[in-house]
Order: structure tokens, then sequence, then C-alpha cells
């Protein structure tokens, strides 16, 4: 796959260095501890980020991570909301979903899950670039996920964004944003805070937590979407 039609354009945004002191990230120390960034902890006004010219922009969302989060805020999650959220009316060069698809067959059920397999079908014709990976889902199985896959297109695609909207909270990918910052770009992570890792955090430039959000980007009570099963859809 080529990407010449995704040259990056010099000087797209501001070096962090060169930006006002209120653009910086946005955590806050506090002042007793202001000497170790372990204790950094976020600031919730996340509209401070609107302003700054973010260039282009590319998302990549944890679905299992963010499933989680959802539940512990108690919502359900727009996508088309929030995929507007995050994008906050700068150019958009690609939103990535990944998430796990349980591959479990037997005589009671011949096929996938036919309300997931309707979902993702959905995010793909709305705006998502969807990745999956088949597990074996068991009751004793390790919490599966995708960040060696996140962290790879992450990286790869460094040469064409300017800012890089991480939506998971697991630390293990604090190494994949550390080497998109050390190559100039801007890494912004949204995640509920109590689910982040502070070493995600401390390498990001900036953090939102979804709680100060979540009434921007929850699906209305009223409203379902029309996950089609696969089966029933034209491809």
């Amino acid at each position: 796959m080529t990407f010449s039609n995704f040259t990056k354009p010099k000087n797209a945004y501001k070096h962090l260095e060169e930006e006002s002191h209120s653009s910086g990230k946005i955590l806050v120390k506090s002042h007793l501890r202001n000497e170790h960034p372990h204790y950094r902890e976020p600031r919730t006004e996340s509209s401070t980020i609107n302003g700054l010219n973010r260039g282009r922009v590319a998302i990549f969302i944890d679905g299992v991570n963010l499933f989680h989060a959802a539940l512990q805020l108690g919502i359900e999650i727009d996508y088309l909301k929030l995929l507007c959220r995050l994008t906050s009316g700068s150019r958009l060069l690609r939103a990535f979903f990944y998430t796990v698809v349980d591959a479990r067959q037997n005589p009671t059920r011949p096929k996938a899950n036919e309300k997931q397999q309707g979902f993702l079908f959905w995010m793909r014709r709305n705006g998502y670039r969807v990745v999956t990976k088949e597990v074996q889902l068991t009751d004793n199985c390790k919490k599966p996920n995708l960040n060696v896959e996140i962290a790879v297109d992450m990286i790869t695609l460094a040469p064409y964004y300017d800012t890089a909207i991480l939506v998971s909270g697991d630390g293990a990918l604090a190494y994949a944003v550390d080497a998109v910052t050390s190559k100039g770009g801007r890494v912004e992570v949204v995640s509920l805070r109590t689910m982040t890792s502070d070493s995600l955090i401390d390498v990001a430039d900036y953090f939102i937590d979804l709680d100060s959000i979540k009434q921007e980007i929850q699906k209305d009570s009223h409203v379902g979407y029309n996950y089609r099963s696969l089966s029933n859809s034209q491809i």
C-alpha cells in the first residue's frame, strides 16, 4: 500500500516548545509533588486543545479498552459523536478501531457473533478503518488486546499525520507513544483516568479524561443504531 498522497506538509504545527504556556500538556502537578512526574494528574478542561493547530489527525481506538471504560461510566458510546469530538474540526487522515472477534463456533452457534459483525460492518460504513483479531474467548483466557497492531500502525503512519489521538489507557502503548513524539509528532491520549497508566500520560503531549467529555459522546437513550446482520447486508 502506498501513501503518496499523505505527504505531511512542513511546519504543519508548532513544536511543543514553541507553543504558548496555555497550550501545554493538559496536566497539572500537585504543588507539593511537582518534582516527581509519577504524581502528575490530568486537568479536565479538555476544551484547551480546540484552539491548537493540530494539522492532520489520525485516531487509534482500542475498542476493548473503550468498552470497559464506557461500562465504568455507565454510558453507551455514540461512535459518530465520538469521531466528531476527537477530530474537533481538524483534518482527519484515518480513524482506526481495533477489537477482538469471538471466533468460537459450535452446533448451536455455527457463525460468528452476528450482532458484533453487524456493528463492525456499520463502523466500516461510517468512517472507521476496522482492525480485528479472532480469538477463542473463554472464562479463563488472558484478556486479549491488539497493542501490537496499534503500535505498528501509529509508528508506520507517523510521517503522514501531525497529531495522533490514542483512545486507550494501556501502559503497554507508552513506548509507541514515545517513539512518535520523539520524531516530532504530537500525541493526545483519551481514556478514563482510573484506567490509564501513569507511564502513558507521562509520554503523551495531552491527556483527556473520558469522564470530562462523556456528555458529548454518549448515545441518546432513545436512539439506536441499525446494525444489520451480515446475512441481510449487501456488501
